[in-house]
């Protein structure tokens, strides 16, 4: 029996040789990233080893080509692959949170001279910041501003996208830089973000900033091309870059929604990538965009013609985890008051079980946009939790006290819509648990 001490928790617990870092985890009730189900077919999980490398397995076979590809050093870790042998171990989690996994595409950038890539390119633009930044103390704006980055961002992260900067009070985020994805599926990951964008502001405005006096409103634009990605700079000092015409369009397509009075407006160019029937279409135009000859069709969308599950889950999800350690307990009383002869399944740690499971939920919805991974994870969370002693009997209990606790904390916008949304994602999710 060995020691892993997990720095900035300051937690040391025992680990069984021959256990990987992950199952040691997961035993422990301590949050541990793993979006494919710790089969190795992501990188979540990585660790830094601080003390003890010696104490560990060898690198696997996978993790020397992962750690080449992405240029890793020998103390990073798949914490799936890597076994305690002897002698304490102490580690790091690299990855903490779900909206980090998308930034995990810049690990596929090339380090040399770069490529072309095709992506989607997104600038939202927050209206009249000047105007409002005079209005307000440096403290407030910096909160605002925060938040604003935030709420906004978040959408980002969970549709496979990157924030590439923040310019002022614009975001400008990439879809598709890793490669790997269809431009099919790289527009409606950019086309669902900008509607969570939307949405988000508007909970913003009615909630978080109405004490300042404050209606916040941007402009999105939306479009499809291929650019030059890769580090570019002096040799001693690269830094990521994206360079091409897309990027300009896009800048430029998102300034004419001051003109024409509109919230989120797409090229044709990613019209022309999806079927009609996706996207709802208030109206189009055709602009001349600066530097560019000839016009161009312009799209303003204000939705998605039938329900996007995904999306209604997304929106949903920052007023519903606000307060976890609230929504974990409410379940658990609900749990254990309907069901008492579960309690005896759960350790008398109910707080980092409450973590364990608002870090659960928080990461499915994240890893929506990412299928594949997120059926692996989710088998190897019904293995998990067959382990445990959790029957068949069980799921449709949890199922309708999460659906009531979620109503409880979203209250008024727990719509018709959002909770056939929750129901039907907590049925996928129950099913695919259990092998069905």
């Amino acid at each position: 029996m060995s020691e892993i001490i997990y720095k900035i928790l300051n937690k040391t617990v025992s680990i069984e040789a021959g256990e990987t870092i992950l199952q040691h985890s997961i035993k422990h009730k301590i949050p541990h990233l793993h979006e494919c189900g710790g089969s190795g077919l992501c990188t979540t999980c990585r660790v830094q080893v601080l003390d003890g490398l010696s104490h560990l397995s060898a690198p696997t076979s996978h993790e020397i080509e992962v750690a080449k590809a992405r240029h890793w050093d020998a103390a990073t870790r798949l914490a799936c692959q890597a076994k305690a042998e002897s002698g304490p171990i102490s580690i790091e989690r690299l990855v903490w949170t779900p909206a980090e996994t998308s930034n995990l595409q810049l690990e596929t950038i090339p380090m040399g001279i770069g490529e072309e890539r095709e992506m989607a390119f997104l600038f939202c633009d927050m209206r009249n910041f000047t105007k409002m930044a005079g209005r307000q103390l440096n403290f407030d704006l910096a909160h605002i501003l925060n938040r604003f980055f935030t709420a906004l961002g978040d959408p980002v992260f969970m549709n496979n996208g990157i924030i590439y900067q923040y310019a002022g009070d614009e975001i400008i985020a990439l879809f598709g830089a890793g490669g790997g994805q269809s431009a099919k599926k790289t527009c409606l990951d950019s086309i669902r973000a900008a509607m969570g964008m939307l949405y988000a502001i508007e909970r913003l405005n009615r909630w978080e900033l109405k004490d300042f006096g404050l209606k916040l409103k941007i402009g999105i634009g939306v479009h499809f091309g291929k650019a030059f990605i890769g580090n570019i700079g002096h040799h001693r000092h690269k830094q990521f870059a994206v360079i091409g015409d897309p990027m300009n369009v896009t800048s430029r397509i998102q300034a004419k929604n001051k003109e024409l009075n509109t919230e989120f407006l797409i090229s044709d160019t990613v019209k022309q990538l999806l079927p009609d029937e996706v996207l709802e279409v208030a109206s189009s135009s055709k602009v001349r965009l600066k530097g560019k000859e000839g016009s161009f069709p312009v799209y303003e969308i204000v939705g998605f013609k039938e329900e996007d599950q995904n999306l209604v889950l997304q929106a949903s999800l920052d007023q519903l985890l606000k307060n976890e350690e609230s929504f974990a307990a409410r379940f658990y009383d609900k749990v254990f008051t309907r069901a008492p002869e579960v309690r005896q399944l759960f350790s008398e740690n109910m707080f980092e079980q409450g973590r364990m499971l608002t870090h659960m939920l928080r990461g499915i919805i994240y890893a929506l946009s990412r299928p594949n991974h997120l059926q692996m994870g989710l088998l190897a969370l019904g293995r998990q939790h067959k382990d445990y002693g959790v029957l068949p009997d069980h799921y449709p209990l949890v199922r309708d006290i999460l659906c009531e606790t979620i109503s409880e904390e979203l209250d008024q916008d727990y719509t018709a819509e959002v909770e056939k949304a929750w129901r039907q994602a907590l049925d996928m999710i129950i099913g695919i648990m259990q092998g069905v």
